[in-house]
């Protein structure tokens, strides 16, 4: 039988090793064939979503952005997982991406991997202060003193209008005690905004802001600070590796640290990343489906996508193992902010409410943190009334 994955590109080979070697222990009772989808998570779900409301039966299992379970699960595109078969998938992984993966109470998908910013920094600029910021507030603070000693200073972050930014403000938001809205499409944001819009707004009108702030995406805030302009970057743990093979000079300077504070004291919480495996509703060998995600979601092949393809692992366990911190001397930096987490909201309306997000804080230098929260919740309350599929 063949279970046709439908996956985004993993330039590594680890998950077709991953799908070759389950094949191959299956004992000839399923052959995965993994079918790629593109490489942008919106167009991922536009291709996703036409063919499941078509009522595709090509697709078996598919790969999903952490922020769709509630709209994949709601619209009946994606089987409930069994209590037993949810209990032994999900074993020994961390309640963070669990939490992603679950909508009303039930797992719809098991998490293959996570993901969650840190704090990377220089560490020959950093020095004069002791070591890295601890909080937002001490960031900015030492990024306009490198300015005024005409060093690079630059905090390089995910500006443009895309999901990356929403990813920034709810990051800030968690951390800052707050949330967007509950589960039951409440908008309940409210003073937590107001600090988070603050702290973009700052940087985006301050000495802090890269010139290119506002089109930045994850790679160009790696490229940037891979150029020597700055001195901190909010990003995921890909820019280790890519700073290692591109600049050795600025990789042997790079240090990290957990993402900083927002309330001193507190704990941040940084919105979750990450994939989720689902079985379709539609696919006719639903129970050959469930025992291969069981297989690809295996430690041992976590191992591989955290080591090879740069995918930080769902279960807890893999955090330990001596081989792999050798690659992720980061590690218990990620376990710990997957334990301490925070999570986009969680909506079937998630494709328009984010969008309503990006909009209303784009540009970041025109937020006005006077009137983001009326006018944040006017823009998702308009997103949730919405009823369009795409």
């Amino acid at each position: 039988m063949t279970i046709n994955w439908y996956v985004f590109p993993e330039p590594s080979g680890s998950f077709a090793k991953a799908a070759a070697e389950c094949s191959a222990h299956s004992g000839g009772r399923y052959t995965i064939r993994i079918n790629l989808l593109s490489t942008a998570s919106d167009q991922q779900r536009v291709s996703l979503v036409r063919r499941l409301a078509a009522k595709d039966p090509a697709i078996d299992i598919l790969a999903m952005d952490v922020v769709w379970t509630a709209e994949f699960a709601t619209a009946k595109w994606i089987r409930p997982w069994p209590a037993a078969l949810a209990a032994k998938v999900t074993k020994g992984d961390l309640a963070g991406p669990i939490a992603t993966a679950t909508w009303k109470g039930r797992l719809y998908a098991a998490p293959i991997n996570s993901n969650t910013q840190l704090l990377w920094y220089r560490k020959d600029l950093v020095k004069q202060f002791g070591g890295p910021p601890k909080t937002w507030d001490q960031m900015l603070h030492e990024s306009e003193t490198l300015a005024k000693q005409g060093k690079p200073h630059y905090i390089e972050e995910q500006g443009a209008q895309y999901e990356g930014l929403t990813v920034w403000f709810n990051s800030l938001v968690n951390s800052a005690g707050g949330q967007i809205m509950t589960r039951s499409n409440k908008v309940v944001i409210g003073h937590s905004a107001e600090v988070a819009a603050s702290l973009m707004h700052r940087l985006a009108t301050g000495p802090a802001a890269d010139p290119t702030l506002n089109v930045d995406m994850e790679d160009q805030a790696r490229i940037q600070f891979e150029a020597g302009k700055a001195a901190f970057q909010l990003n995921y743990p890909f820019v280790y590796p890519a700073a290692q093979a591109d600049v050795p000079k600025i990789f042997k300077v790079m240090g990290y640290a957990p993402f900083p504070t927002v309330t001193p004291g507190t704990k941040p919480r940084v919105s979750i990343g990450g994939y989720n495996l689902g079985v379709s509703a539609y696919s006719t060998h639903p129970q050959l489906d469930y025992q291969a995600i069981d297989c690809l979601t295996q430690p041992k092949y976590q191992v591989i996508y955290g080591e090879k393809g740069g995918l930080p692992p769902v279960d807890g366990s893999v955090y330990g193992l001596a081989s792999f911190k050798k690659q992720y001397p980061f590690a218990s930096l990620i376990k710990s902010q997957l334990e301490t987490y925070g999570i986009r909201p969680q909506t079937p309306a998630y494709a328009d409410v984010t969008l309503a997000i990006q909009k209303a804080l784009s540009p970041t230098s025109s937020i006005d943190p006077a009137t983001v929260v009326s006018t944040l919740t006017s823009e998702i309350k308009a997103a949730l009334s919405s009823t369009a599929l795409l």
